[in-house]
């Protein structure tokens, strides 16, 4: 079937992105406020941006009710504080990622609520998750606002300064992912494992 985007309310918009751009990489983001307090949020609207300067970039959806200047923690902190840390999930951190994920009220840390570690960063203020098999260290690069501030989405990039990965997964140049495990996002509450790999040599042309 084709659709025009106009005749189509948000969620079903929604539900066919979230629904078909799969499996999607997951953010696992750590910030701080201005009185220190840390941070914790999951985000799968996430990939890399650049690889020279390395750069990632993440979304930050529509505001929470009740939130500081009616946005999210993870957005108001990083405008504040402009750092932050991509932690990436795997098997073994995906029920404290999930967790992380509940909307506490605005300073309590979802650190503790998820029982993570916050461990201290290399390059900046902001921790990362001892418990995360990997871990990007990004100073603010830019914010791009793409829609209205109740339906659209912040756009936020990081340039990477710092990188922590365990050293079960870097070995000999190498990321292993047998030893990563990593989780993709699906929709609604699924989430995919990676576990059977298939390789296809690119075909030079004729």
């Amino acid at each position: 079937m084709l659709m025009r985007t106009a005749d189509l309310p948000e969620r079903d918009r929604y539900k066919i992105l979230s629904g078909t751009v799969l499996p999607r990489p997951i953010a696992w983001v750590s910030t701080i406020d201005k009185a220190g307090i840390p941070n914790l949020a999951p985000f799968s609207f996430f990939n890399v941006a650049c690889s020279n300067p390395m750069t990632l970039m993440f979304s930050v959806g529509a505001a929470d009710a009740g939130k500081p200047n009616g946005k999210k923690d993870t957005l108001a902190n990083i405008e504040a504080i402009p750092e932050f840390v991509v932690n990436l999930t795997n098997e073994e951190t995906a029920a404290a990622m999930n967790l992380s994920a509940t909307v506490l009220p605005h300073g309590q840390s979802e650190f503790a609520w998820a029982g993570v570690t916050p461990a201290p960063s290399l390059t900046i203020q902001a921790p990362r998750v001892a418990e995360a098999p990997v871990a990007f260290e990004c100073t603010l690069q830019q914010i791009v606002t793409i829609g209205s501030a109740q339906e659209g989405s912040s756009i936020i990039f990081g340039e990477v300064q710092g990188i922590y990965l365990h050293d079960d997964i870097y070995q000999g140049g190498y990321i292993h992912l047998d030893a990563f495990r990593p989780i993709g996002r699906l929709s609604g509450s699924g989430y995919a494992y990676v576990r059977e790999l298939f390789e296809m040599e690119r075909v030079p042309a004729p």
